[in-house]
């Protein structure tokens, strides 16, 4: 197929998970990486990919998620699932906006998966664009553990094999799935429908979606993305590691877009940090919330900064901060 076709996208973010083993108080999701919410994150991944609309499932009971997406992404729908039975079972919450969405592509996200980049979304969504029916994001990796192993041959995903089902050999299978999903608009709901609850733990798992395409006659493929793109926050350790992956993917960003750091390591940067080429960060700088650094300015050491714009006075030297 075409990709000069105009393919409209419909993004759906899982968010209901109750995050019992973050043992806090705020729904998961609300957890900062770089003070930005975890769906925040999220959000910003589809704003980036120019995904047009976005429908966000949320457990019952989660007003705080909801006033955050009111203010963040007022256009967003918003549905809730009211049991928790699975990840087929939260999609199809949103069934609504699924119905409404009749062609094009539906990207499947999670709303504690902070790294996940405009171009994973976009790779997805060029394979639903290629002819697949439905493709899963997958990564490699040297320690697969209890990752779910794809099961490709000739170019086709078979099967997702869930780690306590492989057989010795599958196990050692390093190619892993992320979890996030693309399904083209005009069978999602067929497969949906027919994804059936035998397991032990009587849930809905989108993951079946695969044998239910397969066993159709649909086209079903695995896109490889980076590990840390599809990597999620169910804990504390967890979440300290999507922080340090934030920072350091940002650190580099901003090197390679003209900024200097003397001691990078030490430097911390929020999810909206602006810096203008030419700015010279000296060790132990932490930018909060609503920071914005001009053209040669240079930032001290040991400064903490938060809703603040720096600016170089014109016609005088570097400015100080």
């Amino acid at each position: 197929m075409s990709d000069d076709i105009y393919w409209p996208t419909l993004a759906v973010i899982l968010a209901a998970g109750q995050g019992t083993r973050m043992r806090s108080q705020l729904p998961k999701v609300m957890h900062p990486v770089g003070n930005r919410p975890l769906l925040g994150h999220v959000l910003a991944a589809v704003e980036t990919a120019g995904i047009e609309q976005v429908a966000v499932v949320l457990g019952a009971g989660s007003r705080p998620v909801a006033e955050y997406l009111h203010r963040a992404a007022p256009a967003a729908q918003l549905f809730t699932q009211h049991e928790q039975l699975g990840t087929a079972h939260a999609l199809l919450a949103a069934r609504g906006a699924l119905q409404a969405h009749e062609q094009g592509c539906v990207l499947v996200l999670f709303g504690d998966s902070p790294l996940i980049s405009a171009q994973t979304l976009l790779q997805l969504r060029q394979a639903l664009i290629d002819g697949a029916a439905v493709a899963v994001a997958g990564f490699h990796t040297e320690t697969p553990g209890p990752y779910g192993r794809l099961l490709v041959e000739d170019g086709r995903l078979l099967a997702i094999r869930e780690a306590k089902d492989a057989s010795p050999q599958e196990l050692h299978i390093g190619f892993c799935n992320g979890g996030v999903m693309g399904l083209r608009a005009d069978t999602c709901l067929w497969l949906l429908e027919r994804i059936g609850k035998q397991n032990a733990q009587g849930e809905y798992y989108l993951t079946d979606a695969v044998a239910v395409a397969n066993s159709a006659g649909l086209q079903v493929t695995a896109v490889e993305v980076d590990e840390h793109d599809v990597l999620g926050v169910n804990d504390r350790e967890q979440l300290h590691a999507a922080e340090q992956l934030f920072q350091q993917r940002r650190r580099q960003a901003v090197m390679q877009s003209g900024v200097s750091l003397v001691a990078a390591d030490t430097v911390f940067f929020s999810a909206d940090t602006q810096l203008a080429s030419d700015v010279r960060i000296e060790p132990c700088v932490v930018f909060g919330p609503g920071v914005s650094v001009g053209a040669g300015v240079r930032v001290d050491a040991f400064s903490r900064l938060e809703h603040i714009r720096l600016e170089q006075p014109v016609n005088e030297g570097v400015c100080h901060a």
